[in-house]
């Protein structure tokens, strides 16, 4: 069975922030930092080479497969920021159309900059998405 490449590490958040993206994508996520620290209670850590991590969960799928993920996350991607969570849910749904500009991937929410987005409606994506994750995977 193949091992996961999105793994806890100790490599540095910080080293991360200052080795990609722009100086407004570096800002924008330690705005995330700060956000998706005070919902999850978690400090931020690298998990696999480019994803920012807050708390984990445990999960397995239908094959028997396990492995362990974040609760909630960003990476930067190109010229996006893509954040991590379940918007499937349908608070989550009716919240999206208030968000401001998005793509939506399985489980990622892409974004340009987050001065484009309603900030609260982020925090209640991120919020839902947390407690639906935790309720899953208790």
């Amino acid at each position: 069975m193949a091992e996961s490449k999105t793994t806890y590490t100790d490599a540095s958040v910080e080293d991360y922030l200052a080795a990609r993206g722009s100086e407004q994508q570096r800002a924008d996520c330690r705005e995330l930092i700060t956000l998706l620290q005070k919902i999850t209670q978690q400090p931020p850590r690298m998990w696999g080479p480019s994803i920012v991590g807050f708390g984990s969960y445990r999960y397995t799928y239908e094959s028997g497969r396990t492995g362990e993920a974040p609760l909630a996350g960003f990476a930067i991607r190109g010229r996006d920021l893509v954040i991590y969570l379940e918007p499937e849910q349908a608070e989550q749904q009716a919240l999206l159309p208030r968000l401001g500009p998005y793509r939506v991937g399985k489980s990622c929410l892409y974004v340009k900059r987050l001065a484009d987005l309603d900030r609260s409606v982020l925090e209640q994506l991120v919020v839902g998405s947390v407690a639906e994750t935790r309720r899953r995977h208790a």
